[in-house]
């Protein structure tokens, strides 16, 4: 096996997905073709996350921009390799007959198998999150893999945010069930040890109790099935979540789950509830196109373009209205938080540049968020601020994501443990007994 530096040769969708990439391939050289720099002059304009990267990107390569860059290569720092600019070079006789040269993939695929013959002693690896072209590059015989420094290794293993704690001591079941509000974390030793807001179930023979750690995992509180603005949890995950939700102390949520679990209706209805505390209740998704159709192909202005991806949204917030009767005040209230905007439903490229101070800040479908989109929208919040993300990390709209390397699954790795965090997968489907079967069966 060659023990020279690897080079690597970067697909466009690599640097749209982070646009710091280049950072992060060590000791080996990293190869640019120079249709990923025209691609990339497409996407130079705009306010989304992709748009971010390009324009990045590009200024990194201009800062270093010098004969060098595509001759030989620059250094890119104190132990990094080198990164090159190639030219496109004429299509090689092994591909002519099995691939189109108007298409850019392929053209990005003709460079890095002319770098594979061209150094046939180093590993050449094309990088790409597009499935379909790397199954191309390993028909040819060249090596692909997906960008993968910021994938979660086992979704399996993600923390989901509370246990099951059986045979728990009965005098400690009993006294939460019987209204005792704390006791000393260390009259119930568990193994691996207590992380900071984690959700209990505390079950002997006869009863059951739910419970919390507090931050600094010294003490265990008891849990009241509480109700928020109307809707009355229906079983121990969404306790656990109003309760995350409607906690001051904690400033960041997340609630994973498949589809009819609640997660956004309880953060919706959670904020309604803790209203007073915040300025304003913004609720924000990603817009991601299906069949890869920008909105332009919708008609109408931007608003109606819009309206579809913030629907479910709305629908929710009926949901919520419904509970009430039509003149009663917190029916009226919702309508009077929308006029004034103090209750704000919008695409979430709608925050770029924003401080959000005094918010509680829900992001919808987070999913389908890179963990760099994800990154940025935290670095929003601003004093008094909560935060809470939803979504189903096994249910991606985005073309290169999926469920290691989305940011909520990025989120939930890394903020585990956090004392002003919590986090709970919903696991029951609440919206009815049909869609929770075709969840599970379908």
């Amino acid at each position: 096996m060659s023990t020279s530096p690897k080079i690597f040769v970067l697909d466009t969708n690599v640097i749209l997905h982070d646009s710091n990439c280049i950072r992060q391939f060590q000791e080996n050289d990293v190869i640019i073709p120079i249709t990923v720099v025209e691609e990339l002059d497409s996407f130079k304009k705009g306010d989304s996350a992709l748009n971010y990267h390009a324009r990045a990107f590009v200024r990194e390569l201009d800062d270093m921009s010098h004969d060098a860059l595509f001759d030989g290569g620059v250094a890119m720092g104190p132990g990094l390799g080198r990164i090159r600019v190639r030219f496109e070079r004429s299509f090689h006789d092994d591909l002519k007959g099995f691939f189109s040269r108007d298409i850019p993939d392929h053209a990005i695929l003709n460079t890095a198998y002319q770098c594979a013959r061209q150094h046939p002693d180093r590993t050449v690896i094309l990088v790409t999150k597009d499935v379909n072209l790397r199954m191309k590059a390993r028909s040819i015989g060249l090596q692909a893999a997906d960008y993968t420094t910021d994938h979660v290794k086992d979704v399996s293993e993600l923390y989901r945010g509370y246990r099951v704690v059986e045979g728990a001591p009965n005098e400690r079941v009993n006294a939460l069930y019987e209204g005792q509000q704390v006791f000393p974390a260390e009259q119930l030793a568990v193994d691996p040890p207590w992380r900071p807001n984690e959700y209990l179930v505390l079950r002997n023979h006869s009863r059951s109790a739910l419970a919390a750690v507090t931050p600094d995992c010294q003490t265990i509180r008891h849990v009241d099935k509480a109700p928020a603005y109307g809707i009355v949890p229906r079983n121990a995950e969404q306790c656990f979540a109003l309760d995350a939700l409607c906690n001051p102390a904690i400033q960041l949520v997340t609630l994973s789950g498949k589809a009819g679990t609640g997660k956004t209706l309880l953060a919706l209805a959670a904020a309604l509830e803790v209203r007073r505390a915040y300025r304003q209740v913004y609720l924000a998704r990603p817009v991601v196109p299906l069949s890869n159709r920008d909105l332009g192909f919708l008609p109408g202005d931007i608003q109606s373009k819009l309206d579809p991806y913030m629907q479910p949204l709305y629908d929710n917030l009926g949901v919520i209205r419904d509970q009430f009767a039509e003149g009663s005040p917190k029916h009226a209230k919702i309508d009077e938080m929308l006029e004034q905007e103090k209750l704000k439903i919008a695409p979430l490229s709608y925050i770029r540049g924003r401080s959000l101070v005094k918010v509680f800040f829900i992001v919808d479908e987070a999913q389908n968020l890179t963990p760099h989109e994800v990154k940025t929208i935290l670095t929003r919040a601003g004093s008094d601020t909560k935060m809470v993300f939803t979504g189903d990390v096994f249910q991606i709209d985005h073309p290169y994501l999926d469920k290691h390397s989305n940011g909520l699954s990025y989120l939930i790795s890394r903020m585990a443990g956090q004392p002003l965090y919590a986090h709970v997968n919903l696991v029951r489907g609440e919206r009815s007994t049909l869609a929770d079967l075709a969840s599970n069966l379908l």
